[in-house]
């Protein structure tokens, strides 16, 4: 079999999916050189990121299997799935039966087998990408204690870093996701997400992060929070890599039936790629809710840097429709107020023993027998009685399917008075907004969003810009963002010079 001899001349430093396939297909590189390349900087970076709590043993096997695949399919003119080759990890609440483990990032599921791969693993794997590890997350999605529990940690990989700014937030939950790519660990990642768990690590850590319509994606396999609010899309460094991945994961699936058919109509013909236009801001309708999202943010470089793009935005063809308003934001954006943290909770509780009675072996069947486990290891899990509040919480939620049914029809009010209303109104293609105080208008209502790399302020902390839109549009929200994604040109690789990553 002949392949490349070495991978030296390809640029593996923020390499997309596009450059890897056409460097296989020229014969330049290996996905087994590629593999090699990220399981070295994975080695080498790790113990300061803690993105990833463990690689595939399997994976430089899987690579080599790729490369096999690929020379007989140039000696016999077969085909190869879209991802063929392309590294990707996945976040450690997605089902991977294989030797790895799916943990939610606890010492609780360590020896867990689940029955079969997660849909969208199952989907990768067809696609022909290499599942190269489990990346880790603020553990069980930062629901064990929402308010105590630090972003990004968890106790089988511990404090996740931000790759920019050693003592930043990386956010959560899907943070070893949103890490791992911003540091060229690895070429794609998956996240979920249930309030702000892709789109605000990836705000944080300069990284591009889709979150889907609530069921484009099938959940089947994944540790579950909320039927009504659970959604797993891609992290990557381009908006053309997060589309490349939607197109291989998302459609309908018997085991999410109920969610997966009623969104899977909304899927175009010919997939979503067909939307990556460089000319994708043109006739675009925006709207720009500035309080409070904007107005919050007084007069800092963020604030200014927002005012820039806006005026890119208008460069670009897009059509700005500026001082909207949604009703009963303050509300909206207070989930302890608006009962959002209440639903989720109620939600979780009935959700998380149907998935762990359904798994081969687990060492825990319930959430009582997860919260006496961290009782019983507090030296494993480093518990004590803040870490786990959200748990207990949940634990004793008794006989309430009347407030929480009730919650559920105030949000869906809030999402209809609110956000629906004003994109419907002024028949807007997207929202547009800085940062990631936009966040809870899109978990209520299972909306989709796309946040992409817009600047980084003074001490060097990245920030995006969100575009979001309500359920299905995702077509007129990847031409936007993409748009201004080629316009703007932001993201920058970090960097491990500064005296900050060599202090300890």
């Amino acid at each position: 079999m002949k392949m490349a001899t070495n991978g030296q001349d390809f640029p593996f430093e923020e390499a997309t999916i596009t450059a890897i396939h056409q460097a296989f297909s020229q014969n330049k590189l290996t996905c087994r050189q590629l593999v090699d390349y990220y399981l070295n900087r994975i080695e080498t970076l790790n113990s300061i990121l803690r993105a990833v709590i463990e690689v595939n043993p399997d994976a430089r096997a899987l690579a080599d299997v790729a490369d096999e695949e690929r020379y007989n399919a140039r000696q016999n003119g077969g085909k190869l799935g879209a991802l063929h080759g392309i590294p990707v990890l996945v976040k450690d609440t997605i089902g991977t039966n294989d030797k790895m483990g799916t943990t939610a990032g606890s010492y609780a599921l360590v020896g867990s087998v689940v029955a079969r791969d997660s849909t969208v693993v199952e989907k990768l794997r067809k696609a022909g990408a290499v599942i190269l590890g489990k990346a880790s997350l603020s553990e069980w999605y930062k629901l064990r204690s929402i308010d105590h529990l630090p972003n990004g940690w968890c106790a089988r990989a511990g404090q996740g870093v931000n790759p920019y700014v050693k003592s930043g937030d990386p956010c959560g939950s899907s943070s070893g996701s949103a890490i791992s790519v911003a540091a060229n660990l690895v070429a794609v990642s998956l996240g979920t997400d249930t309030h702000s768990s892709i789109i605000c690590p990836c705000d944080h850590n300069s990284a591009v992060g889709l979150r889907p319509t609530v069921g484009l994606v099938s959940r089947a396999g994944v540790i579950p929070i909320s039927s009504r609010q659970d959604t797993v899309g891609p992290i990557c460094r381009t908006v053309s890599d997060c589309v490349h991945v939607l197109d291989e994961i998302a459609g309908p699936d018997p085991r999410d039936e109920e969610a997966t058919t009623r969104s899977s109509k909304f899927i175009p013909q010919g997939g979503y790629k067909q939307f990556l236009q460089e000319d994708g801001l043109r006739g675009k309708r925006l709207g720009i809710v500035r309080h409070p999202f904007v107005s919050s943010l007084h007069e800092s470089t963020v604030a200014q840097s927002f005012e820039r793009h806006l005026k890119t935005l208008r460069e670009r063809g897009a059509i700005l429709v500026d001082y909207l308003e949604i009703s009963h934001i303050a509300e909206i954006l207070n989930p302890h107020h608006s009962g959002e943290i209440t639903a989720m909770l109620a939600d979780f509780k009935h959700a998380i023993p149907e998935y762990l009675n359904e798994l081969e072996y687990s060492p825990v069947r319930s959430l009582a027998d997860i919260i006496a486990f961290n009782e019983k290891n507090p030296e494993l899990e480093k518990t004590n009685e803040y870490m786990q509040d959200g748990f207990i919480k949940a634990e004793s939620m008794h006989g309430n399917e009347e407030e929480i049914e009730s919650i559920v029809e105030h949000l869906d009010k809030l999402c209809k008075e609110g956000f629906e209303k004003m994109m419907e109104e002024n028949k807007l293609d997207a929202m547009v907004t800085p940062g990631t105080k936009a966040i809870p208008v899109m978990a209520i209502g299972g909306y989709p969003g796309i946040t992409v790399p817009a600047g980084y302020d003074e001490q060097g902390t990245p920030f995006g810009i969100l575009f979001s839109g309500l359920k299905g549009m995702e077509p007129k929200l990847i031409a936007a963002a993409y748009g201004f994604e080629q316009a703007t040109v932001a993201r920058k690789p970090p960097l491990f010079h500064s005296p900050e990553w060599h202090e300890d």
